[in-house]
Formats: structure tokens, C-alpha cells, sequence
């Protein structure tokens, strides 16, 4: 099939990702998928694609591509603007280009992630039923083997723009999604895991203090640096299953937020769990930024993705 780009400068770390690899954890394999969930779904949603079209995620590094195709696409997530054959735009919007056009997106300072999508999506073999980049499973992306995307790689549509049907009248996106968030990010968590082994001291911990992100921070995970350590006075676990969002609790008290291409069992004593808009949020959070936890009643955080899946259209296993 005819290539829709060419990747002229891949940046330290771009990868491709659908929404995710689900139903493989019982085989060591995890999820993989777009860190910012919040982004990656809008791009999809104001291109008219399906939710789980396959994407760039670039992480804080300069991107840029060069297109021999005519494609909408559309770039959200960190970047507050993009350049098209060196002309300024918006990012957030749907931007159409021809043969010959290129595509930057700047490094950005602050922000950590942002999504490229195209009308359709981009074409990747599936494995185990995604095409979610996943280095530590050597599975997923362009190539099929865990590999991110590189100078010189030539990307293919799923579907060209000649194909799909007319898209719907523009929508106009929320201010909150458009403007900065303030600081300290506010998280609302919920109790999980062994929280109720925690004393109440440590659970008053967690939400009492400003922590800050270390420089930490992975696709597997990140470590946050809190002034006064969460103590854990219990007995040695026995690994057990991690859910994407897990706050882990190690010996020295500083706490470990699992993502989306962490190890399937942990051992560590775990707290809470961030709600999926405290994920989002902490997706984009750099090094030194400052983080309130807040303790989310369930239900409310329920209700909240239940509200997510329905806007976005998730399927219900999702």
C-alpha cells in the first residue's frame, strides 16, 4: 500500500499506539496504549475516526513528517501550536495537507506527550489484537516488534481520506481541554489495593502534602518525591496483579504511579489508584511539577468514565 508520509525527524522516543492491547495480562503481556488517553481520544473524536485509530505519540522531542498524500490530521496532547510548511497553527484542530506539505511539532518544555492522528488512522500489522507500541514486550508499532518510530519510516493510512465519508460540521473543543492547567495539579485517588493496612496516619499522608514528579518517569511508570515518606508497616506481599493508574507504596516511602507499559505483577504494598482524569493529568506532568492527592469517592470516579466511554464511544470491556 502507498505510504501517506515520511518520517523525517522521529524524535527521541515516538511511538505508535491504538488505545491499547486488553485481555493478554494473564500472559505477562501488558496494555501499552496512549499515556494521555484524554488527548489521543479527542484526536480520533474530531477527526470522525474510531476510537481505537492508531496514532504517533511523541514524547518531548521535536517531530516532523513530510506528506506525499492528501490527509486531515489533527495534533493535540502537549503541543499549544504546530507548523505547517513553516506557518504557525493551532494544534487541537483538524488541519488538512497535501503532497509536499510538512508537519512539525515542536519540543515542548512543560508538557510531556503529544498525538498525531490522520484521518483513518495509521496502518500497523496488529499483534494479540493491537498495534500498541510496547518496547519492554518487544510487540506492537510500525514494525511489529516493539520498535519506535524512526527517521526514514514511511507511514500508511488504514483508510485514505478518498474513501471515508464527509466529515461531520466542526465542533468546538472545551476551554479546559485549550488552556494550562494550574499548579499544583489536583488528583483525586481512589483507596485500592491495601489501603486499609495502611495506618490512618499514612493515609492522611497522601493527601496532606504537595509531592512533586521526579525525573523518574517512564512509559512503565513514574516516581513521585514526597516530603514526608508513606509509611508502610505491614508484612512482605506476594506479587499480585497491577492495574494501570496503581499508586505503589516501596520500602522508602516514596510512591510509584503505574502506566501503561508497566509489568503486570507487583509486589509492593499499593494505596490507591488515580481515577482516569488524574491519569490524563499526570501524563503530562514533567519533572518538578507539583501534585495534591485527593481522596475520589468511587462512585463519583465511575460516573465519570462511565460519562467517558459514552462521549467517546468506548466499548464496554474498554
Amino acid at each position: 500500500m502507498t505510504s501517506v508520509a515520511r518520517v523525517i525527524k522521529a524524535g527521541f522516543h515516538t511511538s505508535m499506539q491504538d488505545f491499547g492491547r486488553f485481555g493478554q495480562l494473564a500472559m505477562g503481556i501488558t496494555r501499552g496504549g496512549p499515556v494521555d488517553e484524554r488527548a489521543f481520544l479527542w484526536a480520533n473524536r474530531l477527526l470522525d475516526n474510531s476510537y481505537n485509530a492508531a496514532q504517533l505519540e511523541i514524547t518531548m522531542s521535536e517531530c516532523r513528517l513530510e506528506f506525499s498524500a492528501p490527509v486531515q490530521l489533527c495534533v493535540t496532547g502537549a503541543a499549544t501550536e504546530i507548523r505547517i510548511n513553516n506557518v504557525t497553527q493551532p494544534s487541537w484542530q483538524v488541519v488538512s495537507v497535501g503532497p509536499g506539505d510538512q508537519l512539525e511539532i515542536p519540543a515542548q518544555q512543560q508538557r510531556l506527550r503529544s498525538y498525531v492522528a490522520i484521518r483513518g488512522g495509521f496502518l500497523a500489522n496488529s499483534c494479540e489484537g493491537s498495534v500498541a507500541t510496547v518496547r519492554r514486550d518487544s510487540r506492537g508499532g510500525l514494525h511489529g516488534d516493539g520498535r519506535l518510530i524512526a527517521d526514514g519510516d514511511l507511514l500508511q493510512a488504514a483508510v485514505f481520506n478518498d474513501q471515508l465519508p464527509a466529515r461531520r460540521p466542526h465542533r468546538e473543543l472545551l476551554a479546559e481541554l485549550l488552556s494550562k492547567p494550574s499548579l499544583p495539579l489536583r488528583l483525586g485517588i481512589i483507596p485500592s489495593g491495601q489501603f486499609q493496612q495502611f495506618s490512618s496516619a499514612a493515609q492522611q499522608l497522601m493527601v496532606e502534602q504537595t509531592m512533586q514528579v521526579s525525573s523518574a518517569y517512564d512509559r512503565m511508570g513514574l516516581r513521585v518525591i514526597a516530603q514526608q515518606a508513606i509509611p508502610w508497616q505491614g508484612e512482605q506481599l506476594i506479587s499480585e496483579p497491577l492495574a494501570v493508574g496503581s499508586i505503589q507504596i516501596p520500602a522508602d516511602g516514596q510512591p510509584i504511579i503505574m502506566l501503561n507499559d508497566r509489568q503486570t505483577l507487583g509486589g509492593y504494598p499499593k494505596i490507591a489508584t488515580l481515577s482516569w482524569l488524574a491519569r490524563c493529568q499526570i501524563a503530562q506532568a514533567g519533572a518538578g511539577t507539583p501534585i495534591n492527592f485527593y481522596w475520589q469517592e468511587l462512585a463519583e470516579a465511575q460516573a465519570q468514565w462511565r460519562q467517558v466511554a459514552q462521549f467517546f464511544h468506548l466499548p464496554r470491556s474498554g
